[in-house]
């Protein structure tokens, strides 16, 4: 899709549609409104009078070839009241559109924006749409993916807000590029990505984007103690890799590391999953997914921090070479581990790549994983329950998730939770069992970590949507991807 901006009237916008955003009213507020209402014989005050429209939330309407207007169409959409619109607000509203754009076969789409905060507002705008219209064709073969739409720009009425609005524009693209990626890779089949090939994957992205990347193999991997990675791969004929990246965005200052879980297919190992919906499994390497998709944006954006990224991709499999329960791993950091259930192989594999981290001295490390299905409980689909040890990077997070409008809520370590995870015969177990099993994963996730500020993000569940939402498709969501790329863009150091 074209990504472009401009200044113009909106009585002149050439697109086959030309979208106007309107806030909830019982009746026309602006001369904008008055004026297509009056070139459209009353129609729009009709609506309104009717309660066909009132620019509530999720609403809109369609005109067809109105005299004096160059768009083939203009659409209205609501946006809801004033008091309750945010960014957020924008970006469902344009996710309905791009919905909308894509059902009715259009080609080229413009959205009008006359408001305050312009680069805010056309970054938002432009997520929504894009994200909105999203779809997966790689394995559909009667699909044609040149039926999408070509193009959309961004209308602002004065040239004097045209360079706020690009701004928004460029970093819109990235984002949604990223959250795209972070989409498509999470849809694809464990089949047709598994360690060795995501590995490559990360690598060509690397390549393009200007990011330092290194892979280690199943003997580096082993070099490096990592015995917990090694341990969850086993079991598979696709061995794991170890994916480290790198980033200069500010000379030689202590780098910000972000880790993401990388299971690339979750059979659950020999304590094997249900087979209903174990198909969605091939997901669990979403949390990698973000991670290196950050990485590429962020580097695009040429973000002013270091950034390191690593990702450990293992594929957890039954066979007569996997772990089984009561199995004791040592880990790279040298504690030992008593497997209480193969499928908690997602914080063994996270574990090494924390201990790990601790190699480039970090001033922070934030892992975001698909990591319990305890996670459902707390908050639904609807938000991700996070952990933290440092007050400033919680409330950092905490400003991106507002931001952003992907939801996080942060959940306490209590003690007793780590009392849950000790082992009578080893230094820990992999799993205390089914009470707060959220909680008790953190707090084996952070016996890992050294002296730094750590942050953990469990995204299962809202990592995938079950029937669709505006700017969000039924299916992978890319969560987390916009979460942490503002966190990054909005840095400041922690203490």
């Amino acid at each position: 899709m074209k990504l472009s901006c401009r200044a113009s009237s909106f009585l002149d916008i050439t697109e086959g549609a030309a979208v106007l955003f309107c806030y909830q009213s019982s009746q026309i507020e602006n001369e904008l409104l008055e004026k297509i209402d009056i070139l459209s014989g009353g129609a729009v005050r009709e609506m309104f009078a009717s309660g066909e429209f009132d620019g509530s939330a999720g609403k809109e309407v369609v005109l067809h070839r109105i005299p004096e207007m160059a768009a083939g169409r203009i659409i209205l959409a609501g946006v809801g009241t004033r008091d309750s619109s945010d960014a957020d607000a924008l970006r469902k509203a344009a996710g309905q559109i791009g919905k909308l754009a894509l059902s009715q076969k259009l080609k080229s789409v413009a959205l009008y924006h006359d408001g305050v905060k312009t680069e805010e507002s056309v970054q938002a705008l432009a997520e929504g749409f894009i994200l909105g219209s999203y779809r997966y064709l790689d394995f559909k073969t009667e699909n044609n993916k040149d039926d999408g739409i070509h193009s959309l720009t961004l209308v602002v009425p004065l040239r004097g807000r045209l360079q706020q609005a690009e701004k928004g524009m460029t970093r819109a693209k990235a984002t949604t590029g990223a959250v795209i990626s972070s989409r498509n890779l999470s849809n694809r089949p464990g089949n047709d990505l598994y360690p060795e090939v995501f590995a490559k994957h990360i690598q060509k992205l690397a390549k393009a984007n200007g990011v330092d990347c290194r892979v280690l193999g199943p003997a580096e991997i082993r070099k490096e103690k990592m015995g917990c990675l090694e341990g969850v791969g086993q079991g598979s004929v696709h061995p794991p890799r170890f994916v480290i990246l790198k980033y200069s965005g500010k000379g030689s200052g202590q780098p910000v590391v972000l880790v993401g879980k990388g299971i690339t297919f979750d059979s659950g190992g020999i304590s094997i999953k249900p087979a209903q919906d174990m198909w969605e499994m091939k997901g669990d390497m979403t949390g990698a997914a973000i991670v290196v998709s950050v990485m590429m944006a962020a580097a695009q954006l040429k973000a002013k921090v270091n950034l390191v990224g690593l990702v450990p991709l293992a594929e957890n499999m039954p066979s007569g070479d996997a772990i089984r329960p009561g199995d004791v791993l040592t880990s790279r950091r040298g504690l030992t581990v008593e497997i209480i259930s193969t499928d908690a192989e997602g914080r063994l594999i996270l574990a090494d790549a924390l201990d790990y981290a601790d190699t480039f001295k970090p001033q922070a490390v934030i892992d975001i994983a698909t990591l319990t299905g305890a996670a459902l409980y707390i908050l639904g689909f609807s938000g991700a329950p996070f952990v933290g040890i440092n007050p400033e990077l919680n409330d950092q997070l905490r400003a991106s998730s507002v931001r952003t409008g992907e939801k996080i809520w942060e959940m306490p370590l209590w003690p007793e939770y780590a009392e849950l995870i000790k082992s009578s015969i080893a230094d820990l177990k992999n799993s205390g069992g089914r009470p707060a099993g959220t909680l008790t994963a953190a707090s084996f996730l952070r016996r890992f970590i050294k002296d730094w500020p750590w942050a953990h993000v469990d995204i299962a569940y809202c990592d995938l949507e079950p029937s669709g939402l505006p700017y969000i498709p039924k299916g992978p969501t890319g969560f987390g991807v916009r979460l942490l790329l503002d966190l990054i863009l909005n840095w400041k150091k922690v203490s």
